[in-house]
């Protein structure tokens, strides 16, 4: 019956292939957090493969998959409509337009693999030149334009820690790898089908075992991170800055002398505030500091998210840098971290002067910092600070000089009340993972969360919520394989199984 269906969609041509394709590319959106309906991979999959074996050129084969990829992506990041809505007025003219047209470039991801497994014999060989092109593509797509690598399908098993185990050894890549195998066992008969299920038991098996030690006593630092739930709309708003700025220090005064009296003696209390949470340059205005500084008792030292500017003769910015400061209670500045890797459009624009559009806050780009660097403050566990999607790339969160945890601020109030918030989510929890280091996130509106270095998560805010998460900071691992040989592992075993599958599906009669 199974196979009966797979032919019935393999038969499809002219438009009726194209609306098809993108259909199973809007399904398998439907794997990707915060709905994680890994099962509809199992149609979404096969369903591509079978309609690329039965293209009747590579070149047809290649617009299957592009047409699959362009309804994957678009479906998948439905969330960029909202960050235009922010500025309707403005930008009015993007919003039927802005997600169709991201969805274009990114596909050509999938294209790639689609027609190399057309290349191939139908079964193993097909699915494996599939699959090992796949994580090439999606390597690829975290390098290629500074990168983008957003919603690697191994993230969908990032609905709980379990699941993400194996992440440890062979990254969300490997993760990546194997669900595309394991998606395309209906393909290959009850046998395959039995042995994925057989797969999916090994790997619980091996998380379970990974989970099962006790986890060692937290590090002597309690944190407490502040969700000041500001729209976006609103944020830069000069009528609001006070008011901005008032709801964040009297959450954080109530909160930081509560969280004292449950610390044990000696413990320090880090209190974070998500990316550009106020309206003010934190680093460069000591007057500000000074008040925010107030609301922070003596054992306790503030990370913020803020702008920081470097200032000509004139009294002008010359440069603007998206940083997190830490401030201690005399408002003094302990250490201070630059964000490196900018988003596009967002925070610089490509090819600027020869766009006829500006969409970067204030007409201004940022300028990135330099490398990814520990930081140090006053007693503090050294940190690695990552700002909003910095976290997203795999291999590339951790400094040279390994830290204690890790600290992701972000404002994804940009996204309202949609799914990118909870994928960005499930990025964090994966690097958590991988690195075998605890995550602190303070989300504007959330998710804010901290997860162990296993993965766990310790607590979590709801998303579009005010609110203070108070927690120990757990401790951290030690390092796994993927953080040592970050993307040599995932990639290897991408480029073994895309070799083996064309060795044996290359030199054979291809068959749809």
């Amino acid at each position: 019956m199974w196979h009966r269906f797979l032919g019935h969609l393999a038969g499809r041509r002219g438009w009726r292939a194209v609306v098809t394709a993108a259909g199973l590319g809007l399904l398998a959106a439907l794997a990707l957090p915060p709905v994680h309906a890994v099962p509809v991979l199992l149609l979404a999959i096969p369903g591509l493969l079978a309609m690329v074996g039965a293209a009747p050129s590579g070149w047809r084969a290649f617009w299957i998959g592009y047409t699959w990829g362009w309804g994957f992506f678009a479906a998948g990041l439905y969330w960029v409509t909202y960050a235009i809505l922010t500025e309707v007025e403005r930008f009015w003219w993007l919003v039927p337009i802005a997600v169709p047209a991201l969805a274009l470039p990114l596909a050509l991801f999938v294209a790639g693999p689609a027609a190399l497994a057309w290349r191939v014999r139908s079964g193993w060989p097909r699915v494996l030149v599939f699959a090992g092109a796949w994580v090439g593509f999606e390597l690829l797509r975290g390098w290629v334009f500074t990168g983008f690598p957003w919603n690697l399908i191994g993230s969908v098993w990032a609905f709980g820690a379990l699941p993400i185990q194996a992440a440890a050894w062979i990254g969300v890549h490997g993760l990546s790898l194997l669900t595309i195998v394991l998606a395309a066992t209906p393909l290959l008969g009850r046998r395959a089908m039995l042995g994925g299920v057989a797969a999916l038991g090994f790997l619980a098996v091996v998380g379970a075992a990974r989970l099962w030690p006790a986890e060692p006593p937290p590090q002597r630092v309690g944190l407490l991170i502040v969700q000041g739930n500001i729209a976006q709309e609103l944020k830069w708003r000069a009528d609001q800055r006070i008011s901005i700025l008032r709801r964040y220090i009297d959450m954080t005064r109530e909160a930081a002398l509560a969280a004292l009296r449950d610390l044990p003696e000696g413990d320090r209390l880090v209190v974070i505030w998500p990316e550009t949470a106020v309206p003010f340059l934190l680093a460069d205005d000591p007057e500000v500091r000074t008040l925010v500084a107030g609301a922070l008792p003596q054992r306790a030292i503030l990370l913020s998210g803020t702008i920081r500017g470097e200032f000509g003769p004139d009294g002008r910015p010359r440069r603007l840098f998206n940083s997190l400061v830490a401030i201690d209670p005399a408002g003094q500045v302990l250490g201070m971290s630059d964000k490196v890797t900018l988003v596009p459009f967002g925070e610089y624009m490509p090819l600027s002067g020869l766009l006829p559009i500006r969409i970067v806050q204030g007409g201004m780009d940022f300028t990135p910092g330099g490398a990814l660097a520990t930081v140090r403050a006053d007693g503090v566990p050294p940190f690695g600070a990552l700002i909003c999607y910095e976290v997203i790339f795999p291999a590339s969160v951790v400094p040279a000089d390994r830290p204690s945890w890790l600290v992701n601020v972000t404002n994804d109030a940009w996204f309202g009340i949609s799914a990118g918030p909870w994928q960005h989510l499930a990025a964090a929890r994966l690097r958590a993972v991988e690195e075998g280091l605890p995550l602190a996130r303070a989300a504007q509106t959330g998710v804010s969360a901290v997860f162990d270095a296993r993965g766990r998560e310790v607590v979590r805010t709801g998303l579009g919520e005010t609110g203070v998460l108070m927690a120990p900071l757990p401790a951290a691992g030690e390092p796994a394989l993927f953080a040592r040989f970050g993307l040599v592992l995932p990639g290897l075993l991408a480029g073994l199984v895309f070799a083996f599958g064309w060795w044996r599906g290359s030199g054979k009669a291809r068959s749809g």
